[in-house]
């Protein structure tokens, strides 16, 4: 694990369990000490893991890689814009890495492999009083899923184990995903997400193609013109361009 981070044990502080109801809420519950690690707490199984629009995340042991991760940012800075694209970025160019063709990137927080969820991201923020403002930055990724199982997911999913034909364990697949997760997130805190914009419109899965956009209170259709420097969604529409900023909507092929 440790020589799998590449000589950047020293920037994490490290924790890895069989199971807990939530890695994210318990970070959230219990901050960390501000030592200037990213603090990162993994799980082979969560019994109450989330997604977004308060969705569970199903998690079977030995199915998937699930875990947190506490990176703080500095007090001054505003609420961090596209925080969750960067991410997405991080663990789209693991998987590369390791060889998985057809890795997409779909907006907010989903990687998919030829259009099926491999991989979601959740990203919670806490400033609390007299604490600098952090993000726990919640991701998990279908490793090997159980002969069955069931997802609720429009275009399906897919796992690790069906892109390769020896995949790596979860200790080092974790371990290759917080390099690239800290790379990118010194490139983020100094140039902000306008650097990786590039890179992740490469990876768009629904550039130029007819969407809708569906939310609480929300429905638009028009065509996906990528995001802006904010990470903000461009749809054009018959309107015009406009920008979709909410983390609560959902993105369909028309």
């Amino acid at each position: 694990m440790v020589a799998a981070l590449e000589g950047r044990a020293g920037g994490f502080a490290l924790e890895i369990v069989p199971e807990c109801d939530s890695t994210s809420s318990r970070l959230l519950e219990t901050l960390p000490p501000d030592d200037g690690r990213i603090h990162v707490l993994a799980a082979d199984r969560q019994t109450a893991g989330r997604g977004r629009r308060g969705r569970m995340w199903q998690s079977w042991p030995g199915a998937g890689l699930t875990f947190s991760a506490l990176w703080r940012f500095a007090p001054s800075s505003l609420v961090p814009a596209g925080l969750s694209l960067v991410v997405g970025l991080a663990v789209a160019r693991t998987l590369e890495d390791l060889g998985v063709e057809g890795v997409q990137l779909k907006w907010p927080n989903d990687v998919l492999i030829h259009g099926k969820k491999i991989a979601g991201i959740l990203v919670e923020l806490n400033s609390g009083r007299g604490r600098a403002p952090a993000a726990v930055i919640g991701i998990g990724i279908n490793l090997n899923l159980p002969t069955g199982a069931t997802v609720d997911y429009a275009t399906g999913v897919t796992d690790l184990a069906s892109c390769l034909a020896a995949p790596p364990g979860p200790n080092r697949l974790l371990a290759q995903v917080l390099v690239q997760l800290q790379t990118l997130l010194d490139v983020y805190a100094v140039a902000g997400f306008g650097a990786l914009r590039g890179a992740w419109l490469q990876r768009n899965a629904f550039a130029d193609l007819p969407v809708r956009i569906v939310g609480e209170a929300l429905e638009l259709a028009g065509t996906c013109a990528g995001v802006d420097e904010d990470g903000a969604l461009l749809l054009l529409t018959s309107a015009g361009m406009q920008r979709v900023l909410s983390g609560e909507v959902s993105l369909r092929l028309a």
